[in-house]
C-alpha cells in the first residue's frame, strides 16, 4: 500500500475539539506528515488548510480519492465513525479512528471486516493506555505482582450540567453520541478496567438520565464478572458536582493498586515493596495520542498491528452497551 519509504501522510477529518491531538501527534511522529484536513463547514476548513498548509477538503469522498492521503484520522460525531471507515478501507486507506470507534457492536464488527478485507489497518484511540503508570500496572498485573484477582472497579464522576448537552445538537442523543455518561465520558477508564483486568464475561446493568434531559444517560451502575473469576463494577455520572473521579481499583490476594487519573495513588503488595519509579511527565491529551499516530506510522511502514486495534476498541464498547441492553431487558448479558 502506498509508498514503501518516507513518511506515512495523515489526513483529519472534522476539525472539532479533538482534532488538536491528531494534529499535535501527526507533527510530533518523525515518521508522519500531515497531508490533508477535511470539514463539512467550508470557513473551518479553509482556516485549517491554511493554518497548517494543507490541502483542504469539504468533500470527504474527494479527501479518500487523493492518491497523497495513506491514512485518516477520524474525528467526526460518533454515529458518523462506522460509514466513514467503510468507505476509507474501500479506498485503500488505513483508519485511526476517536473513541468510540463505533455506536453499536455490528458497526464496529462491520468496520473490523472492511478493514481486513481491503488489507488496510484500524487503530482506535485509548490514549490513557499509553501512560508510562498504565503501562507500569498492566505489566505488574501481567506478571501476576498481585496474585489472583478479587475485585475490580472503575469509577467515573464528572460534572456537565444542561448547558454542556444544549452546547452541541448531536450531545446526550443515541444517533450521534451513541450514549452518555459511560460511552461518552467513562469509555476511557472502562477501557482501561478491562485492559488491566482482563476481559468481561457477564454483566449487570443500570444506566438512566436522572438529572439531565437527554436521550442518553447521566448516570449508571454496573455489576461485572471477570473472565479470570474476579468480580467488579463500574460507576460512572456526568452529576457529580466539583467531585471528579476517575479512578481504577483493583484488588488481589497478594495486593491493591489504584490509579487515580493517570497516577499510581496505591501500590501495595503483601509481603514486598514494590518502588514505583519516577514516570516522565505525561498528558493524555494530546502525549497519549501522539503515541498512537507515531505507533500507527510505524505499523503502516512495518506491515503489523497497531498497538490498539479495531477488536481491541470493541471490547469496553461491549461493556457498555452491554449495561444499556442489561438496563432495556432487565437481565444479565453474556459477553463472552
Amino acid at each position: 500500500m502506498g509508498m514503501e519509504r518516507g513518511k506515512v501522510k495523515f489526513a483529519v477529518v472534522g476539525c472539532g475539539g479533538i482534532s488538536f491531538s491528531h494534529f499535535i501527534g501527526i507533527e510530533r511522529a518523525p515518521e508522519a506528515e500531515l497531508a490533508a484536513i477535511c470539514d463539512t463547514n467550508e470557513s473551518r476548513a479553509a482556516e485549517y488548510g491554511s493554518k497548517y498548509g494543507v490541502k483542504a477538503y469539504t468533500d470527504y469522498g474527494k479527501l479518500l480519492a487523493d492518491p497523497d492521503v495513506e491514512a485518516v484520522c477520524l474525528c467526526t460525531p460518533s454515529g458518523m465513525h462506522a460509514e466513514q471507515t467503510i468507505e476509507a478501507a474501500e479506498a485503500g486507506k488505513h483508519v485511526v479512528v476517536e473513541k468510540p470507534m463505533a455506536i453499536s457492536l455490528s458497526d464496529a464488527d462491520r468496520m473490523i471486516e472492511a478493514c481486513e478485507v481491503m488489507g488496510v489497518k484500524l487503530a482506535t484511540i485509548f490514549p490513557r493506555r499509553m501512560s508510562p503508570a498504565s503501562q507500569f500496572v498492566k505489566k505488574l498485573l501481567d506478571e501476576g505482582k498481585l496474585g489472583r484477582l478479587s475485585l475490580c472497579s472503575g469509577y467515573v464522576k464528572f460534572y456537565r450540567d444542561q448547558a454542556y448537552y444544549d452546547s452541541a445538537g448531536w450531545r446526550g442523543t443515541w444517533a450521534m453520541d451513541g450514549g452518555g455518561a459511560m460511552m461518552n465520558q467513562g469509555i476511557h477508564t472502562i477501557d482501561l478496567l478491562q485492559w488491566l483486568a482482563g476481559p468481561v464475561e457477564t454483566l449487570h446493568g443500570y444506566a438512566r438520565n436522572v438529572l439531565r434531559d437527554i436521550e442518553v444517560e447521566d448516570t449508571a451502575v454496573v455489576s461485572m464478572q471477570f473472565k479470570n473469576g474476579a468480580l467488579g463494577s463500574i460507576e460512572a455520572t456526568t452529576t457529580a458536582f466539583k467531585q471528579p473521579d476517575h479512578r481504577i481499583v483493583i484488588h488481589g490476594d497478594k495486593g491493591t493498586i489504584e490509579l487515580t487519573g493517570d497516577e499510581i495513588t496505591a501500590l501495595d503488595v503483601i509481603g514486598e515493596t514494590v518502588h514505583i519509579p519516577a514516570f516522565e511527565p505525561f498528558s493524555v491529551v494530546p502525549d497519549g495520542h501522539a503515541v498512537q499516530i507515531r505507533d500507527m506510522a510505524l505499523a503502516i511502514r512495518e506491515d503489523r498491528p497497531p498497538v490498539v486495534t479495531g477488536h481491541d476498541g470493541k471490547r469496553s464498547l461491549g461493556i457498555i452497551l452491554g449495561s444499556y441492553e442489561s438496563q432495556r431487558s432487565h437481565r444479565e448479558i453474556i459477553l463472552m
